[in-house]
């Protein structure tokens, strides 16, 4: 189980490097729109536990509650090609008291350019009910943790978050 070491600074975002592989594509060589999602969530599966020492499947079991997909904003800005190594970046950006909203980028092997944005909206959700519960403290404090907080978050502000990034991304070359 995660315990929140008040005297440690906890890494608030992941990252992977990963290969576009020849099974995930379409006829045109680039990433199958579909595939970006096992990609983002692989990425953040395999970082996580690493980073903050706790398997997923620990939280269910210990809390009977899990995560569901609510909904996702994502953007297509360029392809991602057979063959090409790119960089997934995925971050916590917003929690309370039932829902979490992780951020998923998608880029170039050199953080230059963006290929795809993703926020994924999860509610949390008792194993014997099948409705939405509250965090309880020990989830909150394990979310308040990774949260990356340099994000105003705001359902309505994705368009805005993709220009930002891009931008951020452009100014760093």
């Amino acid at each position: 189980m995660f315990i929140v070491d008040p005297h440690k600074e906890y890494q608030k975002q992941t990252e992977s490097r990963m290969i576009i592989r020849f099974q995930d594509c379409d006829p045109l060589r680039h990433l199958n729109n579909a595939k970006y999602f096992d990609y983002f969530f692989n990425a953040r599966e395999d970082q996580v536990p690493k980073l903050y020492g706790v398997e997923i499947m620990d939280l269910i079991k210990s809390y009977e509650a899990f995560w569901v997909v609510y909904n996702h904003h994502i953007a297509y800005l360029k392809p991602a090609n057979l063959g090409e190594w790119v960089r997934i970046i995925t971050r916590l950006i917003h929690f309370d008291d039932n829902t979490i909203v992780v951020e998923y980028l998608m880029t170039d092997d050199y953080k230059s350019h963006l290929k795809t944005l993703m926020w994924t909206t999860f509610k949390y959700v008792g194993m014997n009910t099948s409705r939405t519960t509250v965090h309880s403290d020990e989830v909150k404090a394990y979310l308040r943790a990774m949260l990356y907080g340099q994000i105003d978050y705001h359902p309505a502000h994705f368009d805005d978050r993709v220009k930002n990034i891009k931008s951020a991304l452009q100014s760093n070359l």
